[in-house]
C-alpha cells in the first residue's frame, strides 16, 4: 500500500491575497505608541486638526466605500484648515489653538469649505450632464439643417418619413 501525501494548498501571493490589510499586535501596539506620542509633542496642532476635520472624519466613518467623496470633500475641508493651522504652529500654545475656535468666522470657513467640497462633489457631474446635452442639441440642431438642406437638393423622399422617391 501506498500512503498518499494529502496536497497542502500552496500559498498565495501577497498581490493575490486580496485588498485586506491586517497588522499583527506589535505593528498595532507600535502603531498606537507612535500616535500618542505625536498627540502629546504636537497637542495645539492636533486639536486644530480634529476639530477642523469632523466632516472629513464623519465621511470617512459613515461613506467607508466611497473613496472620491472623501478625497475630495478632505482635500476641501484640509484647504480650509491649513489656514489655521500655520497659525497655531507660530503661536505653539494650547491655548492659541483653543482661540481659534472662539470665533465662529473660523469655524465656518474650516466647515464650510468641507460642505464646499461635497457641493462639488455633487455637483459637477450634473454640469458635465447638462453641458453634454446642450452639445447633443445643437449636434442635432445641424444634422436637421444639413438633412433639410439635401432634401432642397434632392427631394422630400431622402428624409425617410415614407414618402418613396420618384425616379
Amino acid at each position: 500500500m501506498s500512503k498518499i501525501n494529502p496536497v497542502r494548498p500552496i500559498r498565495k501571493l501577497p498581490s493575490q491575497r486580496g485588498n485586506s490589510f491586517r497588522l499583527n499586535i506589535f505593528q498595532k501596539v507600535l502603531l498606537t505608541l507612535a500616535l500618542l506620542i505625536a498627540v502629546v509633542t504636537t497637542l495645539p496642532v492636533m486639536v486644530v486638526l480634529l476639530i477642523g476635520l469632523l466632516p472629513t472624519f464623519t465621511i470617512m466613518i459613515t461613506d467607508k466605500n466611497n473613496t472620491n467623496k472623501l478625497i475630495i470633500v478632505g482635500c476641501f475641508n484640509l484647504a480650509g484648515v491649513f489656514i489655521y493651522l500655520f497659525h497655531v504652529i507660530s503661536n505653539f500654545t494650547i491655548r492659541d489653538a483653543f482661540f481659534i475656535f472662539s470665533d465662529i468666522f473660523n469655524l465656518i470657513i474650516m466647515l464650510g469649505s468641507a460642505g464646499l467640497g461635497l457641493i462639488v462633489y455633487l455637483e459637477v457631474p450634473n454640469l458635465f450632464i447638462y453641458i453634454y446635452k446642450i452639445m447633443a442639441q445643437k449636434r442635432l440642431k445641424t444634422i436637421d439643417e444639413q438633412l433639410n438642406k439635401l432634401a432642397e437638393d434632392w427631394g422630400e423622399g431622402i428624409k425617410g418619413n415614407g414618402a418613396t422617391p420618384t425616379v
